[in-house]
This record gives structure tokens, C-alpha cells and sequence, in this order.
């Protein structure tokens, strides 16, 4: 397929998992805010879960599908989504062909960030491993930048059997959890010995609201100051993703994709890999709370939702494996026959139990 931006939204990037192995050389990872979302949206449309896809962020794109076919699929945020102005579902894959227009705007529930996934992924430069766009470098993605309106980009070739996922939709019990009223569970440390007794109680049992100040980058947060012993500043190390700085100022900072690759203020805490998601689901002016978890019941909660994945794409080989519409014609005795469709294309196929 062939899509032409009629108009951008307010923030529209390509992002697949990330650019990961290039830290120790100062490029940061960047990649998708809510990586589930984006495993998701690419199974329902017959891609592998880390594949490249629109991330939208608030206000999306209205985009025009100028040739070909294939299959469409937008998960994450609860985001107006139509087709030639009639809504269409989330969570499910739905086919688009040259002539349609799909609009996004902004969202009509939870969520801030929604992931527009294509059949065939989209056909950018891979740069160090990866089509993600890393926004303050001018690297990877579509030049190196947000869509703006008059872009022109196309998608690869369509996988084995991918259109036998027409239809094909995520199940509420496999969606990720993004509630507002969930608290972030953070693994303490690597340097929460640098904090008071009561830095650690106010961290953990105080309410934070999200600041204006939050992007790809980060997410800065005003509200109760968290008490070093003797000073924020350490020397600079790694950042990891979902690491919460606390500077001399004492507001804690949490860490995001676009994260630099080093620091050197103070980490009290790393967000679980799940929730640091659900914070990029939020926006400025809503509150966030902190509850400190094991490292054991982290790993646990991650390897939750990689299960999660995993049985979305048993779902799918099931889906794509059931019958479909029989034909009428006559079979030979003690056989079936069925109409099958691989690739756009439809096989009268018998089955005949031998001997």
C-alpha cells in the first residue's frame, strides 16, 4: 500500500521496539512508548509482534490509501478512528484498499498514545537495527522526522497468510491495563540509599501530577520533595528505561524512550517494564502514585504480559486455521471439501481420509 498524510495530527511517528545495543556509543534506544500496544496492533494484522508502525500521539493523522491493499489495525489509546467516516473498531484488524481515507483524532477515553499497525510494515531505511525515530538526532523513521501533511509513505511486502487475520481481533482479557487510578510499581534503587527515611516514605506515599514538561523524553512531576541525605549529584552513569531521577530540586523525573544514555542525578527507583507504559499513557494535569515491588514481582509482571503476547499469537494460528465457508460442490465420498484463502487468493481444496 501506498498512504498519502492529508493532514499529520499533533505528533506522528514510526516506531518499532527501539534501536537497543547502541547505548554504549550515545544513542539512545527510543522505540515505541506503550510496547504492547504496538505487539498487539502488529499481530492482528498478520505482521510479527516488532514490527514498525505509526505511534500518535493525542490528535492523529488523516490519512488517504492511494494503492494497494491490506489489512489495518489501531490499538493503544481509546482514539476516534474511521474509515471514509465510518467508525471503525479498535483492537481488531480491518481491511483498507486504494480510495479509503482513515482518520484518527483525538481520544474519546483513557490513553494518549495509539499505534496505527499496517500489513507488510512500513517500508523505511533501517538505521543501526531499527526504523524507529529518534526525534532529537533526526534519525530513523520517515527523514528522520514527525509526518507532516503531503508525505507519501509505503508498506512492504504482506506476509504468509496474512489475510486470513481479516477480522482478527485482540480479546479484552489480553489487552494491557492502562487505568487511571492504577499505581506505578517501581523496583527501589539503584542509588535509593542516597534518600532519608523519609524521602522514601514521601516518594512512596505521596501524589505526583504530571507537568507540562513530558515528552518522549521524560516525564517531570510536581508535588511533595523527596529528601536526599547529602545532595543529588553522583557520577554520571547508565540511565536505564523507567529510571526515576529525583535532582537537587528534590521532583522526580521519569526516564522514557528518548531518554539520554547517561546522567547524574540520583535514581531512587526504576518503574516496573509494564506500568512504565501505563505512565506514557498519561498526560499533563493527571496524577501519578508510586508503590515499591520486589524485583521478583517485576520480573513476574513481565513475564505476564509476554504471555499475554504469546497467546494472542496462538489466537491468531487458531483463527487463521478454522474452516472456512464450505463449498457446495459435489466431493468424492468420505472426503470434505472447503474454499481456502491464502494471500487474497481462494484454493477449492479436498480433504480426503486415506487409508
Amino acid at each position: 500500500m501506498i498512504f498519502e498524510v492529508l493532514s499529520a495530527g499533533l505528533l506522528t511517528t514510526v516506531q518499532d521496539l527501539g534501536r537497543w545495543g547502541y547505548q554504549g556509543k550515545g544513542m539512545p534506544v527510543a522505540g515505541a512508548m506503550d510496547p504492547q500496544a504496538l505487539k498487539i496492533g502488529n499481530i492482528l494484522v498478520g505482521n510479527d509482534p516488532d514490527e514498525a508502525a505509526f505511534e500518535i500521539t493525542l490528535m492523529g493523522p488523516t490519512l488517504a490509501v492511494l494503492e494497494g491493499e491490506g489489512l489495518i489495525a489501531v490499538t493503544g489509546a481509546e482514539i476516534n478512528f474511521t474509515i471514509n467516516d465510518v467508525e471503525a473498531p479498535l483492537w481488531q484488524s480491518v481491511k483498507v484498499q486504494a480510495g479509503d481515507t482513515i482518520a484518527l483524532s483525538a481520544p474519546k477515553g483513557h490513553g494518549c498514545r495509539a499505534y496505527l499497525c499496517v500489513s507488510g510494515s512500513l517500508d523505511v531505511p533501517i538505521v543501526m537495527g531499527s526504523k524507529s525515530t529518534y526525534l532529537r538526532a533526526g534519525v530513523g523513521g520517515f527523514n528522520g522526522r514527525a509526518l507532516k501533511a503531503g508525505d507519501r509513505i509505503s508498506t512492504g511486502p504482506l506476509k504468509p497468510l496474512t489475510w486470513l487475520s481479516v477480522g482478527l481481533a485482540c480479546p479484552e482479557r489480553l489487552r494491557p491495563k492502562r487505568e487511571l487510578e492504577l499505581p506505578l510499581r517501581v523496583v527501589l534503587g539503584p542509588q535509593d540509599d542516597a534518600f532519608t527515611e523519609k524521602g522514601l516514605k514521601t516518594f512512596l506515599e505521596s501524589e505526583y501530577t504530571i507537568t507540562n514538561e513530558a515528552d518522549r523524553m521524560g516525564y517531570r512531576l510536581e508535588g511533595p520533595v523527596i529528601e536526599h541525605k547529602a545532595g543529588a549529584d553522583i557520577i554520571s552513569d547508565a540511565i536505564p528505561l523507567g529510571a526515576v531521577q529525583v535532582p537537587g530540586h528534590g521532583k522526580p523525573i521519569c526516564m522514557l524512550a528518548d531518554r539520554q544514555t547517561t546522567g547524574g542525578y540520583t535514581k531512587i527507583a526504576v518503574l516496573s517494564t509494564p506500568d512504565i507504559a501505563v505512565l506514557a499513557q498519561r498526560i499533563p494535569g493527571q496524577t501519578v502514585r508510586f508503590k515499591a515491588i520486589s524485583l521478583e514481582e517485576s520480573i513476574a509482571a513481565t513475564k505476564a504480559e509476554r504471555e499475554q503476547i504469546e497467546e494472542l499469537l496462538r489466537l491468531r494460528a487458531s483463527y487463521r486455521s478454522r474452516r472456512v465457508v464450505p463449498v457446495g460442490s459435489p466431493k468424492p465420498r468420505g472426503s470434505e471439501r472447503w474454499a481456502l484463502r491464502v494471500d487474497g487468493r481462494t484454493y477449492d481444496v479436498i480433504v480426503e481420509e486415506l487409508d
